[in-house]
């Protein structure tokens, strides 16, 4: 009987080497062969089964079932947790999670769409393409004019996207919110605000933030509080789930009968689901519920959060 085929020396073999920690060359001198037949004998093992070399990869990324749970149940492309933070570095975690996924998927040539908000800035802020992203463009998705959280807004993110690439940037002159829906229908017939818009809908990838209940959400604080009264009561009434680019959405994810969608100038729902790839970066407690509205509906098919927001997202 060969050696190749003698189970019991391949076993010995194997033991000296994997268990006792043997060089190869100290088990070829033992049993008196080469070391490339060493070699051969440890690949026969494995072929066999006698020899099971297990990855711990759980150990290197301690999140993986936790991603593929959630893939399967909402139907992703892909899902990135991090590491559980403190409220206060947690924008600036995701941000810089989806700031290494976006450099890792985009290609020269393509468009990128983006919202406003604090992730996405700091996505921005962190982000360090590896390769050089010939004829890219980053396109606000929403309205940004105004004095409030100007760094926050669509136009500066998409500027500080494109000077860490050397790309281009696209600017939309146009307010997050006007007084009526009439005014919001003057402003986007613009043939400046159309243009950028209709450029919006065509984006390879869209990178956007997704906000939670109004009671929560920094637009609220910002460009609600001096509002209507009216708008507030409808916030208050309805079973809003959150907001995706300033569209307030239900617990379905579809849009929120309120007043406040009817003059936000974003990007229509039905034209964000239509972008290829999607990513949506949030996390925190307040944003579970936006979050899962957004997944139930589709509109975004990438998901970058913490490990409690997707546990939370399983319940």
């Amino acid at each position: 009987m060969s050696y190749s085929d003698d189970r019991r020396l391949l076993i010995e073999i194997a033991s000296m080497y994997y268990e006792e920690g043997a060089k190869q060359s100290e088990v070829a001198k033992k049993f008196n062969i080469s070391r490339s037949l060493v070699s051969k004998y440890l690949s026969k093992a494995r072929k066999l089964g006698l020899v099971e070399i297990i990855i711990h990869d759980d150990l290197a990324h301690p999140y993986r079932l936790l991603e593929e749970k959630i893939v399967e149940q909402y139907g992703l492309q892909e899902v990135i947790c991090i590491a559980p933070t403190g409220v206060e570095m947690l924008s600036k975690r995701i941000g810089t999670a989806a700031a290494k996924y976006l450099a890792r998927i985009l290609q020269p040539n393509q468009r990128v769409g983006l919202s406003a908000g604090t992730v996405v800035h700091e996505a921005a802020m962190n982000f360090s393409p590896k390769n050089q992203l010939e004829n890219v463009k980053f396109i606000p998705l929403v309205g940004g004019l105004g004095q409030e959280h100007m760094a926050l807004q669509a136009n500066v993110v998409c500027e500080l996207f494109a000077k860490k690439s050397d790309s281009v940037a696209v600017e939309l002159h146009a307010p997050i919110t006007v007084d009526s829906a009439a005014a919001k229908q003057v402003f986007m017939e613009q043939s400046f605000i159309k243009q950028v818009f209709d450029e919006g809908k065509q984006v390879d990838v869209a990178l956007v933030g997704v906000g939670g209940v109004p009671a929560y959400s920094t637009m609220t604080k910002t460009y609600l509080l001096a509002d209507s009264d009216q708008m507030k009561v409808e916030l208050s009434d309805r079973k809003i789930a959150g907001d995706i680019c300033y569209n307030f959405i239900d617990q379905e994810g579809n849009l929120a009968d309120c007043t406040w969608n009817e003059r936000v100038l974003a990007i229509d729902l039905a034209d964000l689901k239509n972008i290829p790839t999607r990513i949506g970066v949030s996390g925190g407690k307040e944003k579970v519920g936006g979050i899962r509205a957004a997944l139930k509906a589709g509109l975004i098919n990438v998901l970058i959060t913490d490990e409690e927001t997707a546990k939370a997202l399983l319940d």
